[in-house]
């Protein structure tokens, strides 16, 4: 039996997160931070994040680790259940 050569890093093509998840998590996120009228800035530095990055997670473009989530869940003064409930709620009415 002959031994396949291992290849490093991911398959072309494949991606390190789920494009409809992070859709609908950035969705939440801005959902909570202009229901409580806050800017995107202002939410950045309270979770210190970079204000791209905010955007981006935003957008759906970048998923967040689970550190950043906490900070934004904070910087958001809501508890992380509160900001998935709120992920689940987009997924599940297909506002992404």
């Amino acid at each position: 039996m002959q031994k396949r050569p291992v290849q490093r890093g991911r398959p072309p093509g494949a991606t390190t997160f789920d494009a409809e998840l992070a859709q609908a998590f950035g969705s939440a996120v801005r959902a909570l931070r202009t229901e409580r009228g806050i800017a995107q800035e202002m939410l950045a530095n309270l979770a210190g994040i970079e204000r791209s990055h905010l955007g981006k997670i935003e957008r759906g473009e970048h998923m967040p680790t689970l550190a950043i989530i906490f900070k934004i869940a904070d910087a958001l003064e809501c508890s992380t259940a509160v900001l998935m409930t709120q992920t689940e709620t987009q997924l599940t009415e297909g506002k992404v």
